[in-house]
């Protein structure tokens, strides 16, 4: 799944596509690039960050959506609003990402299960620049896992079915660094929750302060950028597809390209 963010501010390329022609050229270019998904998102979640009006969030995103969809890619929305989501769905979306996983907008689950489009329930407490949005677990894999199973049980309960639904464990939100390398070592026993798995660790802050030993930043290191960690995100992609999971999103594809191309040609060869 590759990233196309139509937006002025988010945290890796925010304004690069802005512009709706920039942004399908960029659409285009990711799936020349081997994306077999592309991901189009016009509200940023980096903290700290204002949410647009669902207007602005729908002039962002249904014309890139729509000449995407009419090239005959296949298009995924990036939203927590179900009148959005629902606009780019018949614009021609095959699957809606939502980082709430249905809580930030209740007509969310209802809207899903008329349509019938693929769904992605990201693990989610709550936006990035809500200070109540908790950062303690005492078993992270444990607790994203059953969170994520009540999630799937109120959205099967609202007519959603199973065949739609797509699981994402939600790296980087209310999750420290910590939390993340737990959840990336334990992610097969998200992927043995039954469902397809998203995984989204592409160009994420706990990607920006590596060392020997994971979670610890040398004395005095300082976070990497996000254009200078998609060799991390490639690594951590491998790790995903290793354990199980359906689709990684990338802002960059051809590094988790080729770390996955040296897997498969291992694996064939190993043969």
């Amino acid at each position: 799944m590759g990233v196309v963010n139509v937006t002025p501010d988010s945290f890796s390329d925010g304004g690069r596509w802005l512009d709706a022609d920039a942004a399908v050229a960029r659409g285009q270019e990711l799936v020349a690039q081997g994306a077999e998904l592309v991901d189009v998102g016009g509200e940023s979640t980096r903290p700290g960050s204002t949410r647009p009006t669902e207007q602005e969030e729908l002039d962002r995103v249904l014309p890139v959506v729509s000449a995407l969809a009419q090239r005959g890619y296949a298009v995924s929305v990036d939203t927590m609003r179900a009148g959005v989501a629902e606009a780019a769905v018949e614009a021609g979306a095959a699957l809606v990402n939502d980082v709430s996983g249905g809580l930030g907008d209740a007509r969310m689950g209802p809207m899903i299960a008329a349509t019938g489009a693929r769904y992605v329930v990201m693990h989610w407490r709550g936006l990035l620049t809500d200070a109540t949005a908790t950062h303690h677990y005492d078993d992270v894999v444990a607790e994203v896992c059953s969170e994520l199973s009540a999630r799937v049980d109120a959205l099967l309960h609202q007519g959603v079915a199973t065949e739609q639904l797509v699981l994402d464990p939600g790296f980087g939100f209310s999750k420290d660094a910590d939390h993340n390398w737990s959840l990336l070592a334990g992610l097969d026993r998200v992927v043995a929750l039954g469902l397809p798995v998203l995984v989204g660790t592409s160009r994420k802050r706990f990607l920006g302060r590596l060392s020997s030993r994971p979670g610890v930043a040398p004395p005095g290191a300082e976070l990497t950028p996000p254009e200078q960690r998609d060799a991390a995100t490639a690594a951590t992609s491998l790790l995903a597809a290793q354990a199980g999971a359906w689709a990684v999103r990338v802002h960059e594809v051809p590094p988790t390209r080729d770390a996955l191309a040296v897997w498969q040609l291992t694996q064939g060869a190993g043969r």
